[in-house]
């Protein structure tokens, strides 16, 4: 299905995009497969562990409560070193990439604008995105920065690491409570992608439509993205 802008209000239009922000997981990076890992790691049938963290999130829950639910008393830390110490290391590749991700990054840059990459993430990511070699101007990583979403801070550190005024920045993610709705409380355009567990379950949720009719664009891939970014900024 082709992406579409919203019905978003024509106040939008005076706005020339300067600078794209994206997040990282669901939204760069497919987590499917590192969920999918844990579900093994826990001894969990995969299907029922995406089926009981779609359950959560429809109720306000996030992952953490996901493995407490399966393993009551999880120490995330523990674990991750148990897992790197047999040779089962937490985080992502080149195989997890979208595919739509690296031609989306570059047809934006060349269109002149400032952009970034910034998600909430360990520390390790820094060194994972650093070997994927996208085509991004700076990669933020939550606990390096020492802030993380939906901090106003960090949305704040976007703007001063582009150099440019928050109104001028589109930030692209697949969360509404992590991603949209604190861009849009910073003055910054958003963008909403519909994909991953967060994306298709957050839309649906009455809570979440009034931050969702704000976007500038709803979007079901980034392959459009572009596109719809050099039409917004041509008058």
């Amino acid at each position: 299905m082709a992406s579409v802008p919203s019905a978003a209000p024509d106040s939008f239009a005076p706005r020339p995009i300067q600078a794209v922000f994206f997040d990282i997981g669901e939204t760069l990076i497919n987590e499917g497969e590192i969920y999918g890992r844990w579900a093994d790691w826990l001894g969990v049938p995969r299907h029922t562990f995406l089926t009981k963290l779609g359950a959560l999130l429809a109720t306000g829950g996030d992952h953490r409560d996901l493995f407490e639910y399966f393993r009551p008393g999880f120490d995330l830390e523990a674990e991750e070193k148990r897992r790197a110490e047999v040779g089962v290391p937490n985080g992502f590749g080149p195989d997890d990439l979208y595919p739509d991700a690296r031609a989306c990054l570059s047809a934006l840059r060349g269109q002149g604008l400032y952009v970034g990459i910034a998600g909430n993430q360990p520390v390790e990511a820094a060194a994972q995105m650093e070997a994927l070699g996208l085509d991004a101007d700076v990669v933020g990583i939550s606990d390096v920065w020492g802030i993380r979403k939906p901090s106003q801070e960090f949305f704040e550190r976007c703007a001063q690491l582009a150099d440019v005024l928050p109104e001028h920045v589109l930030y692209v993610g697949d969360r509404i409570d992590n991603d949209v709705r604190p861009a849009l409380e910073h003055g910054m355009l958003a963008a909403f992608l519909r994909r991953g567990p967060w994306g298709h379950v957050q839309e649906g949720l009455r809570d979440e439509r009034e931050a969702l009719g704000r976007c500038l664009f709803v979007l079901d891939d980034l392959a459009s993205l572009p596109g719809l970014v050099e039409r917004h900024n041509a008058p």
